[in-house]
């Protein structure tokens, strides 16, 4: 079995190469180069240890190339296609990651226990990401200023008026999240009856670039919310940036690049700040929007900044409350259980999820409404949430 395995998987990996040279080109290209060429090594190593079920293992590993082959032509697939092909295929490429260092054992000549654990996480990862958890979270805005970067409480203290509003981020309109998925999710969103919808950016995968009428079909109940739904970009959205455009102003969504406008809310007036995504010169970006949109006096400001890692570069007082999502809530964690670690806050200074504060300004870090890729969220249940924002202070000017 080992050596037939091998050389069907080499040949597999070659000719999903091949075919993205020839059809998508050469960014895809290295894409799959890395992620399946690691995933064909490690899968060759872990191959003999679960020979034992080698049928279910071929069929998984089969479903992997064939799901990479197809995304060289950008399409969602249907239902059956999701649940034959792409979601299994996703399943095995996600548990055979996480067992590098079984097979790196293996190659040494060790015989490490439980290959069939990262398969068991990534089974687990499956059923979180196919499920979303319904919230009302509560964020008080104090005012108070807190040195460094750190968790806030969300306080108990409560505005006569609070500002209402749902936060969808990181959709990631593909295998995991279906059209009909999102929509069933945007049509909850304006039964809470919120003062606002913000999107916050992320909105497609490789296989929903390849027209604006899945985005602009999946987000058609906001268009009930005329006036009242606002976007961000992420940085998958400067892949198609002309997709994620056509189908906001198909539903009526007004996406802010690096833009501010006013809405009147049962809350008062709000002024929205949309960041657009920046890989380099966060810093420079944001302080040169923040200049050219200075904060309108007595009125609460909310920005959207995809990623909450350039929170930190927010001039203090240039916003009350920035929204961000990206991380997909830490996507490896324990929340489930209470705890509010993940693998991002471990290994990383980045806000995860949740409510967090530097100086006197005010992050709130979405989960995800989806995730993007291998189904890793674990423990980390992706969120739908109603936020109720109490300013319990006079707006800055």
């Amino acid at each position: 079995m080992g050596s037939t395995f091998a050389i069907a998987s080499v040949a597999g990996l070659a000719a999903v190469v091949g075919a993205a040279a020839v059809i998508r080109g050469r960014p895809y290209v290295y894409f799959v180069a890395v992620i399946l060429g690691v995933h064909t090594l490690v899968s060759i190593a872990l191959a003999p240890r679960i020979a034992w079920a080698w049928p279910v293992f071929a069929y998984l590993q089969g479903t992997v190339y064939v799901h990479f082959l197809s995304l060289a032509r950008p399409t969602l697939r249907p239902l059956w296609y999701r649940a034959l092909v792409s979601i299994p295929g996703s399943f095995y490429l996600a548990g055979t990651l996480l067992g590098w260092p079984w097979a790196l054992l293996f190659a040494i000549g060790l015989h490490p226990w439980g290959a069939w654990v990262p398969y068991a996480l990534a089974l687990v990862g499956v059923v979180d990401s196919l499920f979303v958890r319904d919230e009302e979270v509560n964020l008080v805005l104090d005012g108070a200023p807190v040195d460094g970067l750190r968790r806030a409480a969300r306080g108990s203290a409560r505005s006569a008026h609070p500002l209402r509003l749902v936060q969808i981020t990181d959709p990631h309109l593909g295998p995991f999240m279906s059209v009909k998925r999102l929509r069933a999710i945007c049509e909850r969103a304006v039964e809470k009856k919120p003062d606002l919808v913000l999107l916050t950016g992320d909105f497609l995968t490789m296989e929903s670039q390849g027209s604006a009428a899945y985005l602009a079909d999946a987000l058609s109940p906001l268009r009930a919310l005329p006036g009242r739904v606002f976007a961000c970009r992420g940085n998958h959205d400067l892949e198609v940036p002309s997709i994620v455009a056509e189908a906001c102003a198909t539903t009526g969504v007004r996406l802010l690049i690096d833009e501010a406008e006013v809405v009147d809310t049962p809350a008062g007036k709000v002024e929205i700040l949309g960041f657009d995504f920046h890989y380099r010169g966060r810093e420079e970006h944001i302080a040169r929007v923040c200049a050219e949109h200075p904060r309108r006096e007595g009125e609460l400001r909310v920005a959207m900044l995809h990623d909450p890692g350039a929170f930190k570069h927010v001039p203090e007082g240039a916003a009350d409350l920035v929204l961000s999502g990206h991380t997909h809530g830490g996507q490896l964690g324990l929340l489930w259980l209470g705890l509010q670690g993940t693998i991002v806050s471990a290994l990383t200074s980045l806000p995860d999820h949740g409510f967090w504060a530097l100086g006197k300004n005010r992050l709130y870090v979405h989960r995800g409404t989806g995730h993007y890729g291998f189904p890793l969220r674990v423990g980390v249940p992706a969120e739908q949430s109603l936020l109720a924002v109490h300013p319990l202070f006079a707006p800055e000017s």
